[in-house]
């Protein structure tokens, strides 16, 4: 289970003054459960994504987690520049106590960066730095796994590999994912919940947290 009380979070803006971007957010996410969280550019989605994972803290209020939770996938933030991306994937294997040649092997095969996987990532290009994200992410196990509007990176195929192996997380795994997509959630997620204003409104059908999020 996930628990947000009261979670407030600001930016300080150019000239000194400050943006307000959560403003007393409260919600509750169990286990087993696949939420789709809609709001328009700008709106805080991947600020709320980086607060639940522990990325960021926020300035008030307070987040319980009690199951273990995935950085945002797809993130560079999530991987080390200066080493290869085969010794990102040996760190996260020692981290998480997986098979250490297992896990290299299958990110090698799920990234698909060819050479560049044992130079380092900082020799990347964007693609290739979000493609190595997505499968150290996919490497671990976790009961929770955070979306920030990355099903897939690259041409087709690898989206469409990408899409299947949330699927089969899905059946096993809490999902958040959040979007300005209303397509994109209504692939992955079963209930909804739409961030406007600071405020995030939950939804148990997801057709009606759709509807409020096209209503503006």
């Amino acid at each position: 289970m996930i628990v947000l009380e009261n979670v407030h979070k600001s930016y300080r803006l150019h000239g000194g003054t400050r943006k307000a971007v959560l403003r007393g957010v409260n919600a509750t996410f169990s286990r087993g459960e696949a939420v789709g969280i809609l709001g328009h550019n700008g709106a805080g989605k991947s600020t709320l994504l980086r607060l639940i994972s522990g990325v960021e803290f926020p300035e008030a209020g307070h987040i319980r987690r009690r199951m273990s939770i995935s950085w945002p996938l797809g993130h560079a933030a999530a991987m080390h520049y200066s080493i290869s991306g085969a010794d990102n994937a040996r760190f996260v294997a020692r981290l998480y106590g997986k098979p250490v040649a297992e896990t290299v092997e299958f990110v090698e095969d799920f990234a698909e960066v060819g050479q560049y996987y044992r130079q380092p990532v900082r020799t990347y290009s964007s693609g290739m730095m979000s493609r190595l994200g997505i499968a150290l992410s996919l490497a671990v196990d976790f009961d929770c796994y955070l979306l920030d509007e990355v099903v897939g990176a690259g041409d087709s195929r690898f989206a469409l590999r990408c899409q299947a192996a949330m699927l089969e997380r899905r059946e096993r795994s809490t999902m958040l994912l959040v979007s300005h997509q209303a397509e994109t959630v209504r692939a992955f997620c079963t209930t909804g919940a739409v961030l406007k204003d600071g405020r995030l409104t939950r939804y148990e059908d997801l057709d009606q947290a759709i509807a409020a999020y096209d209503a503006g």
